[in-house]
């Protein structure tokens, strides 16, 4: 499967006159690898920031940097335009209240005026000092959410509300512009190890890396679902709620707790402890021989099941043992959890950027899949959005 997400989409670039301008190189380069064609718009302060030839470098297309009779705006923003998104980032103070109040006095406000009024996508990522970014600011932003903008919130550090990271920002880009195939779906997801406390220093876990649940959770927001992963990680990304969770019975308290507040489907992508112990309060001194006493944890997948059955589930099953035997078993899974999914995979995926899976349901077989994890990913959600209506 391609990975270009937003290819035959021409997303307009506006940039502003925020230091932060000298992001806008990466941040078109990222766009161009998901298979975007980038126009470039710049003020007359982003010029004196970045130069307009770095930008055309960047991007491949000359950029608009001044007026002329062409128009550009309603040739790119206005209804019918062969624009399919405007993004600015950065974005300052002065441009976020000239667009809010409607004065199109420079080129990127003029931009956003034409796209608002045609009801082309908008997203903007701000960028200014930390006190500018005030209750006047914050009010003007409140005024562009009402007229359908999208904002992509600044990182808040030293000071500063710093621009999105790029990563960030084109998944919030490619969300918009989905198609919101999941678009009012409540999904939760597990990922990565949990850990079992053998004392207050060492623990029990396992080499799963949680790229996958990661990979998952970002698929389904671009594809514009309200997204909760319960793991022992941190993405940093705003975009999806985070459940920090340590061991077996954590992860389970977790999610169990999470679906009282209503979602359609879970991904049971962690590679949950299936031994627990009672951990020793103190430090236990090395040297010695140790002998662990482990019992069985709960298992998710039952708890869930038996708690919430109208819920759509997908299941994962690792194994060292890979053709028959692995689907064998992951299908032997399906049946004993009642999966509408099980997506089967072994050892050699874990801890990787790529991996190898395969995808088996009632209803469409058996597909093989690998790559990057992405990839498998978005595969995934396929076939979920392929699941019969009733199943969910």
């Amino acid at each position: 499967m391609s990975t270009e997400t937003l290819a035959k989409k021409t997303v307009v670039l506006g940039i502003t006159g925020s230091i932060a301008a000298v992001r806008t190189i990466e941040l078109a380069h990222e766009l161009i690898r998901r298979g975007a064609t980038v126009q470039g718009v710049m003020t007359e302060g982003a010029q004196r920031i970045i130069h307009p030839d770095a930008v055309e470098c960047a991007t491949g297309n000359p950029v608009i940097t001044r007026w002329t009779g062409r128009v550009p705006w309603v040739e790119y923003c206005a209804d019918g335009g062969s624009g399919d998104l405007l993004l600015i980032a950065p974005c300052t103070a002065a441009t976020i209240g000239k667009i809010a109040h409607g004065i199109p006095d420079t080129l990127v406000s003029i931009f956003a005026a034409t796209a608002i009024g045609s009801g082309m996508p908008v997203v903007i990522a701000p960028a200014m000092c930390m006190d500018m970014y005030s209750s006047i600011v914050r009010a003007n932003i409140e005024i562009l959410l009402e007229n359908g903008v999208t904002i992509v919130g600044p990182v808040i550090e030293e000071g500063k509300a710093k621009i999105a990271g790029s990563d960030d920002i084109v998944r919030w880009v490619e969300r918009t512009l989905s198609g919101s195939a999941l678009d009012g779906r409540r999904v939760i997801i597990t990922g990565g190890a949990t850990a079992e406390p053998i004392d207050p220093v060492r623990m029990i876990t396992s080499r799963a890396s949680g790229k996958m649940g990661t990979e998952l959770a970002f698929e389904a927001f671009r594809r514009g679902a309200d997204v909760t992963l319960v793991h022992r990680g941190h993405t940093g990304f705003t975009g999806i709620q985070e459940i920090y969770v340590e061991t077996a019975e954590d992860m389970i308290d977790a999610v169990i707790n999470e679906l009282e507040k209503g979602y359609d489907i879970l991904l049971s992508a962690a590679a949950i402890s299936d031994y627990t112990l009672d951990p020793s309060r103190d430090k236990i001194e090395s040297g010695a021989q140790l002998t662990l006493n482990l019992r069985p944890t709960e298992k998710l997948l039952e708890a869930v099941r038996s708690t919430y059955p109208e819920i759509t589930v997908v299941g994962f099953k690792l194994e060292t043992a890979s053709g028959d035997t692995l689907i064998k078993r992951a299908k032997e899974a399906m049946t004993r959890y009642g999966l509408d999914m099980v997506v089967a995979n072994t050892v050699k995926s874990m801890g990787r950027e790529d991996g190898e899976v395969w995808i088996i349901d009632n209803d469409h077989g058996i597909d093989h899949v690998s790559g990057a994890k992405s990839v498998i990913a978005s595969e995934i959600f396929d076939r979920i959005s392929g699941l019969p209506e009733q199943e969910r």
